[in-house]
């Protein structure tokens, strides 16, 4: 009983004088931990092994995952609004960590239905709920730097995946003493991966706790010192009113973001699906040609642009503004995609630096998006904005690959393409960023009649009359809070800084090889 009272709403206002700071590390322990979803690879071919199927069988796992993800964030985005960041976080927990002791289950049986229900269905539940949860909370401690703050957060989505991959590999080869994770083809037995599901649940259920713990939402009306809120609606597009999620997809800007991050996303997923072949295929014809190790080493280099973008990028939109900053990503990708199709095979150098440059802009386009839904919309209900527009993510996911494994079909078998095969793709990826460029251009403020009646910038669903007068007041406490407070803020920052920071070496270690192969 006192847990489930714990998660009870009420029970989250942050007290007077707590830091803000603690909300980051809280959120980057859900992050990091749903952020294995694109480490997938890692086991595929074990499980392909196990049980004796195909890879198409097998990648479904993670298409159902993804599509959950974006289904579960739209349905489930009012009520983790409605419920507040602790309890959707401990449903993200529950949710996550059970589908991996469920598809554990699937295959120490073999039934590969239960993996499909376990990782794909509950996980992908998880998932959904666990990367809005953060968001909204983030965006209400940092009303001055919306961008800096789900930055920090949705950085360590991208930080999950250089996590747990080596890992994974390390577990595996602790549980299969045959399996050498140093070897591309290695497969790890059946117990193995049991083993590895089971641990990998357990450990995500404990970071994501922490998480649960240190969450809090701010007092109504707080705000940090120095923030005049007036003064941010004196800027272009920026409200200070509230929007309901049933009204935000009743305008237009809705939809034109909508179409801004399905474009966004299906151009990064171009690269990122076929970066190791790519960058082979490209110099296949060359003087110095990419070995496999190297081409792994390009894989993990983009995973470090792809990460830093998302801190790097939604940080200077705070700067340069939310809609800008997508005139950025999605014009010069233009040009990066059209100079990578003409001219990227001239140099690998060159190859390499136009790559990192598209996948930062994928990065930051996501990272960004909370923000700027947030400028149009408020902070009354934008978690559950956001899992709506996230709905473009999941069809991204499936556009992006058919698009360019479709158009590399017509040109040819794999291991034997040139870069020449990969134009129409590229070109493609063109087209689909000057439609979403369009889309930022027709973004605008929305008007009044959506907006929540007698709002001005605070919850219109607050009782005023129960309202703190010392939380109405400006953040007043210390740089570095007094007591216990003060260890919890270093213990949770040295924890996620550790795990994001093991995964950024080893990550780097593998990136090395571009250079070394």
């Amino acid at each position: 009983m006192p847990l489930l009272s714990m998660l009870d709403p009420r029970h989250t206002t942050a007290p007077p004088g707590y830091s803000r700071w603690l909300i980051p590390p809280a959120a980057l322990a859900v992050h990091l931990c749903i952020g294995q979803v694109y480490a997938t690879s890692v086991y595929k071919n074990s499980l392909i092994a196990h049980f004796g199927v195909s890879q198409t069988a097998i990648g479904v796992i993670f298409s159902i995952a993804i599509g959950m993800l974006g289904l579960s964030a739209a349905v489930g985005g009012t009520w983790a609004e409605r419920s507040g960041p602790r309890k959707t976080m401990f449903t993200s927990a529950c949710f996550w960590a059970a589908g991996f002791l469920i598809g554990s289950l699937g295959i120490a049986t073999k039934q590969l239905w239960l993996l499909y229900l376990g990782y794909g269905v509950i996980g992908g539940i998880g998932l959904g709920i666990g990367y809005i949860s953060p968001v909204s909370t983030l965006i209400k401690w940092f009303p001055d730097r919306p961008g800096l703050a789900t930055g920090m957060a949705i950085m360590g989505f991208g930080g999950g995946a250089m996590l747990a991959s080596p890992v994974s590999r390390q577990l595996l080869s602790l549980y299969d003493p045959g399996y050498d994770p140093a070897h591309g083809g290695a497969v790890a037995s059946g117990g193995a991966l049991v083993r590895l599901f089971v641990t990998l649940g357990i450990a995500y259920f404990l970071i994501m706790m922490l998480g649960v713990f240190n969450v809090r939402v701010p007092p109504p009306g707080w705000r940090p010192a120095g923030f005049d809120p007036t003064r941010v609606g004196e800027r272009a597009l920026i409200t200070t009113a509230s929007v309901s999620a049933a009204n935000a997809i009743k305008t237009r800007s809705f939809w034109m973001l909508w179409i801004v991050l399905f474009c966004n996303v299906t151009a990064g997923i171009g690269i990122l699906e076929q970066a190791a072949p790519m960058i082979q295929d490209f110099f296949r014809d060359g003087v110095s040609p990419i070995s496999i190790s190297a081409a792994a080493g390009f894989v993990g280099v983009l995973s470090l642009f792809n990460m830093a973008g998302r801190f790097v990028w939604s940080s200077t939109s705070d700067i340069i503004g939310r809609k800008p900053i997508y005139m950025l990503y999605l014009g010069l990708g233009i040009v990066l995609y059209a100079l990578l199709a003409l001219i990227g095979r001239h140099s690998t150098a060159f190859f390499v630096v136009l790559a990192c440059a598209i996948i930062s802009f994928y990065g930051g386009g996501f990272a960004t998006l909370p923000a700027y839904l947030r400028d149009l919309y408020g902070t009354y209900q934008v978690g559950a904005i956001h899992g709506r527009v996230l709905t473009a993510w999941s069809a991204a996911g499936v556009a992006g690959p058919l698009i360019v494994n479709g158009v590399l079909d017509t040109q040819g078998k794999p291991g034997t393409l040139s870069a020449a095969a990969y134009r129409p793709a590229l070109f493609t990826m063109v087209a689909i960023l000057a439609v979403g460029f369009i889309a930022n251009l027709l973004v605008t403020r929305i008007p009044e009649r959506f907006h929540e009646p007698g709002t001005g910038g605070v919850d219109p669903k607050a009782p005023a009359e129960k309202t703190d007068p010392v939380a109405l007041r400006p953040e007043s406490q210390p740089a570095t809070p007094p007591g216990p407070q003060t260890a919890r803020l270093w213990i949770s920052w040295i924890l996620v800084t550790l795990l994001l920071g093991y995964g950024v070496v080893q990550t780097a270690i593998t990136a090395a090889k571009l250079f070394g192969g």
